[in-house]
C-alpha cells in the first residue's frame, strides 16, 4: 500500500518546539519533491513549506519563515519539519504531500490540482 505516514504532532505550549516526520511506505520519496500544508477547521488549507527531491531547494511562508525548518533523509525515506518559537496561531493539523511533478516553490504550496499522494494529518496544538 502507498501511503505517507505524519508524525510528531502533539500538544505543546507557546515557544515550545516539534519536530513533525512524513515516512513513506510502499514507495521511495527519492524523486519526489515533498511539502507541508496545515489546515484549521472552517478555515482553507495552507501550504507552508516544501523542500525538491534533492534536498537542496526548500521554500517557506512568510509566516513560518526563520521559524520552521524542512529537510529530508531519502535513506530513512522521511521528510521532517522542525518547527521552534511555536505560536497560538500555528495551531492545525499538518499534512504532508508528495509530487513527482512539480518543483518546490509557491506554485507547489498553493495545493492546486492532484498531488500524488498525501498523508493523514497530524494534530498541532499550541497552547498554555
Amino acid at each position: 500500500q502507498l501511503q505517507l505516514v505524519e508524525s510528531g504532532g502533539g500538544l505543546v505550549q507557546p515557544g515550545g518546539s516539534l519536530r513533525l516526520s512524513c515516512a513513506a511506505s510502499g514507495f521511495t520519496l527519492d524523486y519526489y519533491t515533498v511539502g507541508w500544508f496545515r489546515q484549521v477547521p472552517g478555515k482553507e488549507r495552507e501550504g507552508i513549506s516544501c523542500i525538491s527531491y534533492t534536498g537542496t531547494s526548500t521554500h517557506y511562508v512568510d509566516s513560518v519563515k526563520g521559524r520552521f525548518t524542512i529537510s529530508r533523509d531519502n535513506a530513512k525515506n522521511t521528510v521532517y519539519l522542525q518547527m521552534n518559537s511555536l505560536k497560538p496561531e500555528d495551531t492545525a493539523i499538518y499534512y504532508c504531500a508528495a509530487d513527482a511533478g512539480r518543483f518546490c516553490g509557491r506554485y507547489y504550496l498553493k495545493g492546486l490540482g492532484r498531488y500524488d499522494h498525501w498523508g493523514q494529518g497530524t494534530q498541532v496544538t499550541v497552547s498554555s
